[in-house]
């Protein structure tokens, strides 16, 4: 008996490649049985042990950073139009109210309408890393132009071509996790990736605070500098980082033959199945990805999720309605999401340590709830401030381990994966559109909230349907009846598979 987990893992692991390498007569197709590479044929679970946590190293050393690094300049360039409305925006373009909250909904328009045609793409290139930093450097150009709009139909145009652009990064960000880390890794890096988020978040207002004082400078209003100066810093960065981001775990740069193959042979393992995306058309995967009865059950959650969470696009009005000063409000926005750092990083390892998702996910959004009743009963500054304090820790460490869910729920090929964490992502966008709407009753701003409380209360609802319908889907497996073609293969529960609770 192996005496640690990697060496227990690497015994499960040769019990598998031998059971799978014999021969069988019993109708299974076994043409995509994982069997583990040459290279690492004879090693003993030490070795592989040593050879495993090496590559997973280098592998966060190369991927983990910059990802997050894009994702603060993703939401920079997002974000900058909540500071460039207390910078004077919405007066000098002339603008309405109403004008402001479409400019806020029209980049989610573009956001969600190319999510799903982008990770298509990413899944079936052979440098998907590159492609998302080309795409970065796209949007940051855009964002740059918009310093140069003169009014509300040129700042339209800019946000809605901003929102195709931004489409490429987070479903690509994360299918490009997913092709890297088994799912036991996965909540915990998709919680370091969403720190970048909200370091955007946390300090896109001090960044912006800092820029705003260039006003008048050259002639040009300070928000103009906002957006030319964070969209040129994304260009320069996006450039930097295409050079030597990861693409496929056979390509990593820096890692031995060894190191590439077990990160290959690991995922397989992780599958009970070696990759077929190449067997599959991109039309067929998107018809899996529909047909999935997982597809709506995560999606659903994602969705009230996501919608509880738009708070965050008017965080600084909403936080400018304690009576501050701006430079006071966009300093006081950054404590919440750093306290949401830590929490999401907490409750991502929490949840890989425990290997469970459902709790993880409820009990942030019983924070959540209490957050939104707070912030709908009173607009005292220190209950109001301290809603605002636990809100984006909250639902945004749900937020993480429904990502990662996704990623251990879903079968068949990666092509389909990348289409489910798009389509996901993008039907889950959705209310960004049309919540920026509710946010104009301020101080009180009762609509908004009190439909972002009914929300939470879906999050918990939804996360509980689909824990019942996977652990029902898991009895079934244990009692060997079919799951039909959106399950596991036979070959993959021979091999031990089941479904993440």
């Amino acid at each position: 008996m192996p005496g640690s987990i990697q060496e227990k893992a690497h015994a499960e692991h040769d019990d598998t490649v031998n059971y799978e390498l014999g021969e069988k007569n019993d109708g299974v197709d076994r043409h995509l049985q994982v069997q583990i590479p040459e290279v690492l044929q004879g090693l003993s679970p030490e070795q592989i042990a040593e050879i495993d946590k090496k590559a997973t190293w280098k592998l966060d050393v190369l991927l983990m950073p910059v990802l997050v690094a894009l994702y603060i300049l993703n939401y920079l360039d997002r974000q900058n139009i909540s500071s460039a409305k207390l910078a004077n925006i919405v007066p000098d373009l002339n603008m309405t109210s109403t004008d402001y909250a479409t400019a806020v909904a029209v980049l989610f328009a573009g956001y969600v309408s190319l999510q799903v045609p982008s990770n298509m793409v990413a899944s079936k290139i052979s440098w998907p890393g590159v492609y998302i930093c080309v795409m970065c450097g796209v949007w940051g150009v855009i964002s740059a132009c918009t310093g140069a709009v003169h009014n509300f139909a040129g700042l339209a145009v800019c946000r809605t071509f901003l929102g195709f652009a931004e489409a490429a990064f987070f479903p690509g960000a994360i299918y490009l996790l997913s092709t890297f880390y088994e799912k036991k890794k996965m909540a915990l890096r998709s919680a370091i990736l969403y720190t970048g988020s909200q370091i955007g978040n946390a300090f896109g207002g001090l960044f912006a605070l800092a820029i705003l004082e260039l006003d008048g400078k050259a002639g040009l209003e300070g928000w103009r500098w906002l957006f030319i100066i964070e969209g040129a810093l994304t260009v320069l960065l996006a450039a930097i980082f295409a050079t030597f981001i990861p693409n496929t775990p056979s390509s990593v740069r820096w890692l031995t033959a060894e190191e590439k193959a077990q990160l290959q042979y690991r995922l397989e393992v992780d599958r009970s199945s070696k990759d077929a995306t190449d067997e599959v058309s991109v039309w067929e995967a998107f018809k899996m990805a529909v047909r999935d009865p997982k597809t709506w059950l995560l999606c659903s959650v994602l969705q009230c999720n996501y919608i509880a969470a738009s708070v965050t696009n008017f965080f600084p009005i909403v936080v400018s309605g304690l009576g501050f000063s701006r430079t006071i409000t966009l300093a006081i926005t950054a404590p919440p999401y750093i306290l949401c750092c830590i929490a999401i990083t907490i409750n991502g390892w929490h949840s890989d340590k425990k290997q469970e998702r459902t709790l993880h996910i409820i009990c942030p959004f019983i924070i959540t709830i209490i957050a939104n009743v707070i912030a709908i009963s009173t607009t005292a500054t220190a209950p109001r401030y301290v809603a605002m304090m636990l809100l984006p820790g909250s639902f945004y460490s749900a937020s993480i381990v429904i990502l990662s869910w996704i990623s251990s729920a879903m079968t068949g090929p990666h092509v389909k994966r990348a289409i489910v964490y798009a389509m996901i992502n993008a039907l889950c966008n959705t209310p960004n559109i049309w919540t920026s709407y509710l946010y104009s009753n301020a101080p009180r701003y009762v609509l908004a909230f009190g439909v972002d409380l009914a929300a939470s209360v879906g999050v918990v609802i939804c996360a509980a349907a689909t824990y019942l319908y996977l652990r029902n889907q898991n009895r079934k497996m244990d009692r060997g009846e079919p799951l039909g073609k959106s399950g596991p293969t036979q070959l993959q529960i021979e091999s031990g598979f089941r479904y993440q609770l």
